[in-house]
């Protein structure tokens, strides 16, 4: 997630989204799809600076890519805060110019961007993590458990102690989701597998997250993930030889012995057929936003290591296949929370609503689900 991002995002995220997914809070749903006036002119912006070592900078080397795969060239403003003021002049000032494409790479644009939406209809645009949809806005984000559950495998065949350790931001469901389909992973392969899940209450702090990872190690911890974006968890667990899993870029630079793979954001095969779409007059923004899977890769794995076992490997081959068909999910029932009782009842599959609005850790974890910050 981005480190530059509120408190708010932090605990509003996981509802906002419930929200959306359970009322459907979309200005319309298009009867026929939207019509772009004019030459494409597209533009991205950001909250934070492009080469913040995680969410940004996954957004922009797709939209590098996305950029070639066009043929077009992208403007780009950084730095612009979550705030309603300060985003509406960076979008007036390029409506102004005559773009009509508009990515918004921040949850805390999302109310924004709808009244942009609103004011601008002859304009597209798109927002990354937002819970805001009309006739010509779609907000976007990938089933990143998908991505975890195979991480988790991998951990779960390498581990010697059985304990394993994963950092989190915040306590909201697109944190939670991550966690705990990585242990379901883990166990799916090594049965006595447990996660020490550990929250920093920050998006973005690097010499916390390198304490926590130490922590997980001296508790016996040997593989170390991470779902933030701070190098430090990864060097940790490099420097004490035990094994580290990344988020949101390839990290195998922070721990070139020990990645196992990391879970990265390759928002390009989002972005480039989206915005082909709006182009070529075919696009028609789902009224709930777009959740997309990794079937689309828009979410995916970095190679696996060779330390973890070719039949290993072809285990979370297969899991992919079957979660990419649809026979597979990270949540099949059962599942059993942390303290027991049943959030899934075997033969049944977890709702989207059930995902968004998790609030609780599965079995095998090991450590206390902190309250949602207010």
């Amino acid at each position: 997630m981005k480190p530059y991002v509120s408190r708010r995002r932090a605990t509003a995220l996981g509802l906002a989204a419930l929200s959306l997914a359970v009322t459907g809070m979309a200005v319309g749903s298009p009867a026929s799809a939207f019509t772009l006036k004019g030459k494409p002119k597209i533009a991205f912006i950001y909250a934070a600076a492009i080469n913040d070592g995680g969410w940004d900078e996954s957004i922009d080397a797709a939209r590098k890519k996305t950029a070639a795969a066009l043929g077009l060239p992208i403007a780009t403003s950084e730095s612009i805060p979550e705030d309603a003021t300060a985003l509406r002049a960076a979008i007036d000032l390029y409506v102004k110019h005559g773009y009509n494409i508009i990515v918004g790479t921040s949850y805390g644009y999302s109310d924004a961007l709808l009244k942009a939406a609103k004011d601008y209809p002859d304009v597209a645009f798109l927002g990354a993590s937002g819970t805001t949809n009309a006739s010509n806005l779609e907000s976007f984000y990938p089933r990143t458990y998908q991505g975890w559950y195979l991480a988790g495998m991998a951990a779960g065949a390498v581990t010697k102690t059985n304990k394993l350790g994963m950092l989190g931001g915040y306590p909201v469901g697109v944190v939670n989701w991550d966690l705990n389909a990585f242990i379901r992973g883990a166990q799916a392969i090594n049965p006595k597998a447990q996660v020490i899940g550990i929250y920093t209450n920050s998006w973005w702090d690097p010499v916390q997250e390198g304490k926590v990872a130490e922590a997980m190690l001296d508790q016996n911890a040997d593989v170390i993930a991470t779902d933030l974006s701070a190098a430090s968890a990864p060097n940790a667990a490099e420097k004490r030889g035990a094994f580290a899993v990344g988020y949101q870029i390839d990290m195998k630079s922070y721990a070139p012995n020990g990645m196992l793979t990391s879970v990265v954001f390759k928002w390009e095969n989002y972005l480039t057929p989206t915005i082909k779409a709006i182009i070529d007059g075919s696009w028609k923004p789902d009224p709930y936003g777009a959740f997309v899977s990794i079937k689309t890769h828009t979410v995916d794995l970095t190679p696996i290591s060779d330390k973890v076992p070719p039949e290993v490997q072809a285990k979370i081959a297969a899991a992919r296949a079957q979660i990419e068909a649809g026979t597979l999910t990270p949540f099949d029932g059962p599942v059993l929370k942390q303290d027991g009782s049943v959030a899934v009842a075997a033969g049944a599959k977890m709702t989207d609503d059930q995902l968004w609005s998790m609030d609780y850790f599965v079995q095998g974890a090991i450590g206390k689900m902190p309250a949602p910050q207010k």
